[in-house]
């Protein structure tokens, strides 16, 4: 075990030498994964509610996931987007056949599908005189770390350092529709927002608000933009989030659990707007990878074709009983919020020390903004690791009194 504990050590300095240290990494190597478990270089098992931050909705090293990567990269790894590859287009047929678009475009992550919908509905508003740009996005979002996501995104500590930043986003807050409907103006091009937010603590909207969201849109001629890159592929119940609220965006916009941990994004949108990325307008060297669409179109045959969202819904609603008797018993829990397998407990006090308890106990979880836990485990946990997690803070947050 002591040269176990050295072998970490001696990784986690080869980190700090090579690495940029934009992480605040926790000091575990993990080596291998399976199902909703992981394990460290030293052995050590880990029941993971985090998925790679809601990546591995299907669980680690899923059987016909792998069987898809291995199939594709015997035929061929990688080609030029100036040609037709078949992985890509089925992926986009099965995305198209099961949400409200017309068309989708590939890129390699979140943010890029987050850039690629302000460009496009930035070239859609240039119809108008005069020409609209503005894009309207919430307080607490989070969109991305590029130059143009991170100014979209509503957490200034994200902003920070990198001004000037791009103009044309303005923010307002989430959940209120009045503010939204004050910040339109004959500019306006767009209002782009995510469903539930999620790095920004679970936030869910209330009753009928994205509604009237797609109402504002309606009235004043504007692109509804949903990013869907933590709340898609079946993470709150439903293949997309915005199908429990009953509307359809204009554009939408997925990575993450896409292609269950290869690097894949998208952006679908209608007809209507899509036209207007003509050739040339937008591209990606990498985007629609054939090997990350072969296993991308594993993870959508297997969302809507088998049983696995009806599972997840009932075992995130299992999770949402335990939790509420949770706060219950633990005045330090202010409030439980979630949907399907997305949920969060804030606290009265700082949530990472909760966290590393966890970790010691076997347990992948997440803190973010500060006081707030938040549990994305794959869609296939069993309430069996619920109990087990439950128990567990349960335990520590008496601890912490």
């Amino acid at each position: 075990m002591q040269n176990e504990k050295l072998k970490m050590r001696g990784w986690m300095a080869k980190d700090a030498n090579y690495i940029m240290s934009t992480y605040p990494r926790h000091p575990v190597v993990i080596v291998k994964g399976d199902g909703f478990r992981v394990w460290d270089e030293e052995g050590n098992e880990y029941i993971d509610f985090f998925s790679g931050i809601s990546v591995c909705n299907l669980g680690h090293s899923h059987p016909a996931v792998i069987s898809a990567i291995e199939e594709q990269i015997h035929r061929i790894f990688h080609i030029s987007n100036l040609f037709y590859t078949i992985p890509q287009i089925e992926l986009a047929e099965l995305l198209i056949k099961h949400s409200f678009a017309d068309k989708a475009f590939f890129c390699n992550s979140g943010a890029e599908a987050n850039e690629a919908a302000i460009k496009l509905a930035r070239i859609w508003g240039k119809q108008f005189s005069p020409p609209r740009y503005k894009i309207i996005t919430m307080e607490g979002s989070f969109h991305g770390r590029t130059l143009a996501t991170l100014t979209a995104t509503g957490q200034e500590k994200v902003r920070r350092g990198f001004e000037p930043l791009p103009e044309g986003f303005l923010h307002v807050p989430f959940d209120n529709i009045d503010a939204l409907r004050r910040a339109i103006d004959k500019e306006t091009c767009a209002i782009m927002l995510e469903p539930i937010q999620g790095e920004g603590g679970i936030i869910v909207p209330s009753a009928h608000y994205l509604k009237k969201v797609k109402e504002l849109c309606k009235e004043h001629g504007l692109l509804l933009i949903l990013d869907e890159i933590q709340t898609g592929m079946g993470r709150t119940g439903c293949l997309f989030a915005y199908e429990d609220e009953g509307i359809k965006p204009d554009i939408l916009t997925l990575a993450k659990s896409l292609a269950n941990g290869l690097p894949i994004g998208a952006m679908l949108a209608t007809d209507e707007v899509a036209r207007f990325f003509s050739k040339g307008t937008h591209a990606s060297t990498f985007g629609g990878n054939p090997v990350a669409c072969a296993a991308a179109k594993v993870v959508v045959k297997t969302l809507v074709e088998t049983e696995i969202l009806d599972y997840s819904r009932q075992v995130g609603y299992f999770f949402k009983q335990q939790l509420e008797r949770l706060k219950e018993k633990h005045r330090i829990i202010k409030e439980v919020r979630g949907r399907g397998l997305m949920w969060a407990i804030e606290l009265d006090t700082p949530a990472a020390p909760i966290v590393d308890a966890c970790l010691k106990r076997g347990y992948l979880i997440n803190a973010v903004q500060e006081r707030v836990l938040r549990f994305l485990p794959p869609l296939i946990i069993t309430r069996e690791a619920v109990l087990g997690l439950i128990s567990i803070l349960d335990e520590e947050l008496k601890r912490s009194l």
